[in-house]
C-alpha cells in the first residue's frame, strides 16, 4: 500500500455504539474516523498475535486448498 493512501469503507454501527464513539472522539478532540482507525488497528494487531486466530486461519487455508485440489482434479 502506498504510504498515506487510504481506502473508504462504509461501517454500519448500532446507534448507541455510534453515539459512544462520537463522545470518545469529541472528548479526545479527534475525528470519529481517527478513533475508529485506532480501534481497528488494535484489533488487527491483536489478532496477529492470537494463537487461536492463527489456528482458525490455518484451518481455513487447509479447507480452501482441499477445495482447489478437488476443482483441479478433472484437469
Amino acid at each position: 500500500m502506498v504510504k498515506g493512501a487510504t481506502k473508504n469503507i462504509l461501517l454500519r454501527l448500532e446507534p448507541e455504539l455510534a453515539e459512544r464513539l462520537q463522545v470518545i472522539a469529541e472528548v479526545e478532540g479527534r475525528s470519529v474516523s481517527d478513533v475508529a482507525r485506532e480501534a481497528i488497528a488494535a484489533l488487527v494487531e491483536g489478532r496477529r498475535n492470537d494463537r487461536q486466530f492463527s489456528r482458525l486461519l490455518e484451518d481455513n487455508l487447509s479447507r480452501h486448498e482441499q477445495s482447489l485440489r478437488r476443482l483441479r482434479a478433472d484437469d
